[in-house]
């Protein structure tokens, strides 16, 4: 599967892609790779992502994950 969005790590190995016009921080350990059709997963701050035809798409904000340190 091709991924339509322009996604890329950072030196601190935060995933970041352009989601339309917009440059969004994707999350760290928690974004599956490589995103295979049907994916999720929600980053630190709650906003929840999915793949869906080829293409990541943000679904909105949910309850931010527990962090266990």
């Amino acid at each position: 599967m091709e991924l339509k969005n322009k996604i890329w790590m950072n030196g601190s190995l935060e995933w970041f892609a352009y989601i339309g016009e917009d440059e969004v921080f994707l999350g760290s350990r928690e974004v599956p790779f490589p995103p295979e059709e049907g994916d999720e997963w929600v980053n630190q701050f709650g906003d929840h992502f999915q793949v869906v035809e080829g293409e990541i798409r943000h679904l909105g904000r949910v309850e931010p994950p527990e962090r266990h340190w």
